[in-house]
């Protein structure tokens, strides 16, 4: 289901009448949402790039801190590298928004790496009490 942003400005005004009616303006001017009598800041409009890097990066530090409550509530004691790896890569995406430098190593919008998005599941995997995937199409050692 496709969702409609919400718009303040649009629709019928309390008085029942459309919006711009002189009534209703004279009415609402007079009233202020925020709690101090003064007028609400208006938040920075992002553009639809900005938004995606964000939800990108919300989607990375929530998969981050899944894999960590997953090791921790089975009781699975990940590896010391595997801990640094979470932590260092969430502070990253904190702080600049994404985990990598190089443009070649993942997509521009992404947070992620394409090798930390692996490795990442890899551990999530291993938390969960999954068998590690093979890699290359190697065959397991007997």
């Amino acid at each position: 289901m496709k969702r409609t942003p919400f718009k303040p400005g649009g629709g019928l005004s309390r008085s029942g009448g459309l919006k711009g009616d002189g009534a209703s303006k004279s009415r609402s001017s007079l009233r202020s949402s925020s709690p101090k009598g003064g007028s609400a800041k208006k938040e920075k409009l992002l553009s639809p790039w900005d938004q995606q890097r964000e939800a990108a990066k919300r989607a990375a530090l929530n998969a981050l801190k899944r894999a960590r409550r997953a090791a921790d509530k089975a009781g699975v004691s990940l590896s010391e590298w595997e801990g640094e790896f979470i932590d260092s890569v969430s502070e990253r995406v904190k702080t600049h928004g994404r985990a990598f430098a190089d443009p070649e190593k993942g997509a521009p919008g992404q947070a992620l790496s394409a090798m930390q998005g692996r490795k990442l599941k890899e551990i999530t995997a291993k938390a969960n009490g999954e068998e590690p995937k093979r890699r290359w199409g190697r065959k397991p050692s007997e």
